[in-house]
């Protein structure tokens, strides 16, 4: 069974401040286009009024211990917005499943998705 809080402090797994995390990089990161896009999509989607700050972090500390060390940043924020709009009624999960399928078929690269 997941510990998810602590008896001792009260706080639950995915409250790390003030607890020592090491050296924070100080190098620069390109973001990835996709990680962009994961940005944007936030952006646009709260500003149409599909969800609040609030809902987003609901959902990202509902995720459990285990997507906070397997799953990146961005992954995670994503998954988020995705349940959101779920829960708003944007679209279904079978709408999504479909499509996903698409895009799969398309081709694994941008480049095989243009020479349809």
């Amino acid at each position: 069974m997941t510990k998810t809080t602590d008896s001792f402090t009260g706080r639950r797994w995915h409250d790390m401040g003030g607890t020592p995390a090491g050296p924070v990089p100080r190098d620069d990161h390109d973001f990835a286009l996709w990680e962009k896009r994961v940005d944007a999509l936030m952006v646009i989607a709260s500003s149409k009024g599909h969800f609040t700050v609030d809902g987003l972090r609901r959902v990202l500390e509902d995720m459990g211990e285990a997507a906070f060390e397997t799953m990146t940043y961005y992954e995670r924020w994503i998954a988020a917005v995705n349940q959101n709009l779920i829960e708003a009624g944007v679209y279904t999960t079978a709408e999504l499943a479909a499509k996903m399928s698409d895009v799969a078929a398309r081709g694994p690269t941008y480049g095989e998705a243009a020479s349809e």
